[in-house]
């Protein structure tokens, strides 16, 4: 399913193209070179540390990006904050991320309404989920968003349309995010540890909850329907 729509993705296209690239380069590199000093966990930290306030602040920037554009995938950001800045230091820098993006997306959709809408994401995602916010209310987005693999993402602007008020939309972004990117910032901090067992397993799970996120999208939009009708009074 396409989430973005099609004016963006020439720019999607050089991003994924580039990074594809950059990606080769870097296996390059470290199939010959750097692998064993990446290993060395300590000593890639302290070269992390070694940029100061730099290094956080770009990660939480690239965080934001990837809410606004969607190049890359959050989750896959939130398991390198792990990595490199440690479980509690990735956490608040993954979850500010993400929160700002999320927010950004939220208030653009509030300040310039629909077309912004149209014209950021795909038709199909739009049809979708229009109306979809209004209809399951605060639990059952809350719910939606806990699942990896679903557009959350593209959801943050489609919030915008709704009467909700900023405080309620974050509170839900925060505790609806917060599973996910815990979870998966604990496995890169677990594979930077040493423990690699524990750290694949978590990204097993995560990898195959977000793949019943994405191929089961109609059947979990239904659920989360269902709930909500369970949960009127």
């Amino acid at each position: 399913m396409k989430v973005f729509a099609s004016t963006l993705s020439r720019t999607q296209k050089f991003v994924i193209l580039s990074g594809t690239v950059v990606a080769a380069i870097a296996l390059y590199l470290l199939s010959s070179q750097l692998l064993p000093s990446l290993l060395d966990t300590t000593s890639v930290r302290q070269w992390i540390g070694s940029f100061g306030i730099f290094a956080p602040l770009v990660f939480i920037l690239v965080q934001i990006a990837q809410v606004i554009f969607a190049p890359i995938p959050g989750q896959l950001l939130a398991l390198a904050g792990g990595y490199l800045f440690g479980p509690v230091n990735g956490t608040i820098y993954s979850l500010l991320g993400v929160t700002v993006g999320s927010s950004i997306a939220f208030l653009l959709t509030k300040r310039y309404g629909r077309p912004l809408v149209e014209r950021v994401l795909h038709e199909d995602v739009i049809a979708g989920f229009d109306g979809f916010i209004e209809r399951v209310g605060l639990p059952g987005f809350i719910a939606f968003i806990i699942i990896p693999g679903l557009p959350d993402d593209a959801v943050c602007f489609l919030a915008g349309l709704t009467p909700w008020r900023f405080k309620t939309f974050l509170f839900a972004i925060v505790i609806g995010r917060f599973p996910a990117y815990v979870l998966t910032v604990y496995a890169g901090g677990e594979l930077a540890s040493g423990r690699f067992v524990i750290g694949i397993v978590l990204i097993g799970v995560l990898v195959a909850l977000s793949a019943v996120g994405y191929f089961k999208q109609d059947e979990i939009q239904n659920w989360v329907y269902r709930l909500e009708e369970h949960m009127r009074f």
